[in-house]
């Protein structure tokens, strides 16, 4: 794996890892909290439905700013950007220790997001930039499983620290690992735009100018290929965003299920979520890229069937398990190459494209967890089947535009 950039294989390698470093912190700012969200509640004297919204709460907050963080990062570069977003995170992380009162832990869960949004923003295209298509492909697959061990051992860790931790002391650390991240970003971070690449190429600096923004993001939501892409990538992953807010609620609240048994049982899913990474991984410069998300499809689908029949005949917790890790497969496999594709379909600058791109994704995830709380998911084990189900299905649509459609294996992918 040879960077495009003038850096040494084992500095770019370094600059990936911590990268990684970065997200698995920011995902692991609302994976550990869940375990500890009854507690919370309880705490600052709160009803059991606010548990779901330190998830979606979180993953809005992730939208806010991503309007103005991707041009400010083609501006003034990658560097600066993801630095200044990186102590921002840690600093409203700290500011929760302090908290009283719900609605205010609401509101910091809200700005605790926005770190969420400098990792799609500016991170993502950064690492597009500084390797070659596969590489970039194999890259993110392989950092993703890395930021995925926030969902398969956050709630462990979470319930684990719970055990001798009040749960303001999970924010505090939250804050020491930004401080540390923005210490190796400082030493290991190149910046990718305004230097000279191997191949010749120079990724120039874009100045902001308010009506070109504009009618930039303007073309961008003409642009069929980009916005089904968009909405493929919220869509395929709201089943599994709808399962991190309501397992609490479900497996806890609902079946009387230990913090130790919830953590557990989220093993297998996001098992399957690492398993499709790691095979992505090994076959991505095989194959062209929408082929690749059409193979994702098989278990995607089955995995959702699964879920729905299973629940349907027998409601429990393995039939929804069993569900879930299937169908989480399927989505660990096209998650990386879904998003390559779409980043890589216009042929605007890679900030404006990645910061709207985040902002459809994420405020898909965050608006589609939140109505998945409001009509009932959480109610039992069969209701969030049957809503997961139905969730997950609505992204054949655009799925199909982007790779099954017309011009689908013409996408232009970097």
């Amino acid at each position: 794996m040879k960077p495009l950039l003038y850096i040494t294989p084992l500095r770019a390698l370094l600059f990936g890892l911590t990268l990684a470093l970065f997200e698995l912190l920011t995902y692991l700012a609302s994976d550990a909290v869940m375990p500890a969200m009854p507690v919370v509640v309880d705490h600052l004297q709160a009803s059991p439905e606010f548990i779901p919204h330190a998830l979606n709460l979180y993953l809005l907050g992730g939208v806010l700013l991503q309007w103005l963080i991707g041009p400010l990062a083609d501006r003034y570069g990658r560097r600066p950007l993801l630095l200044g977003g990186c102590i921002f995170f840690g600093i409203a992380c700290l500011a929760t220790f302090w908290v009283q009162d719900i609605g205010l832990f609401n509101l910091l869960r809200l700005l605790q997001g926005i770190g969420l949004g400098f990792v799609v923003t500016v991170s993502y295209p950064a690492l597009n930039e500084a390797f070659s298509e596969a590489d970039a492909v194999r890259m993110m697959a392989l950092l993703a499983n890395i930021a995925l061990l926030s969902p398969l051992l956050g709630p462990l860790v979470g319930t684990l620290l719970l055990q001798w931790l009040d749960w303001r002391w999970l924010f505090v650390a939250f804050a020491v690992g930004a401080l540390l991240c923005w210490g190796l970003l400082y030493r290991l971070m190149p910046e990718t735009l305004g230097v000279e690449r191997r191949d010749g190429s120079r990724l120039a600096f874009t100045p902001i100018h308010l009506l070109p923004l504009l009618a930039g993001y303007g073309q961008l939501l003409k642009n069929r290929q980009f916005v089904a892409g968009s909405a493929a990538l919220g869509l395929v992953g709201l089943p599994l965003i709808g399962w991190i807010g309501l397992s609490p609620v479900l497996l806890i609240h609902d079946e009387g299920l230990s913090t130790l048994d919830y953590a557990l049982w989220q093993l297998p899913v996001f098992g399957g979520l690492i398993l499709g990474n790691l095979i992505i991984n090994r076959i991505a410069d095989r194959y062209p890229l929408p082929a690749l998300v059409r193979g994702a499809l098989w278990p995607y689908l089955a995995g959702l069937g699964l879920l729905v029949l299973a629940t349907w005949l027998r409601p429990t917790v393995i039939s929804v398990v069993a569900g879930m890790s299937l169908y989480a497969l399927g989505l660990g496999v096209a998650n990386a190459v879904l998003y390559r594709m779409t980043l890589f379909a216009s042929e605007q600058s890679k900030g404006l494209v990645s910061a709207m791109l985040g902002m459809i994704t994420i405020a898909l995830l965050g608006l589609g967890g939140a109505l998945l709380a409001m009509i009932g998911a959480g109610a039992s084990l069969l209701h969030f089947a049957l809503a997961a189900g139905i969730a997950g299905a609505l992204a054949i649509w655009p799925l199909w535009l982007i790779v099954g459609g017309r011009g689908g294996e013409g996408v232009v992918a970097g």
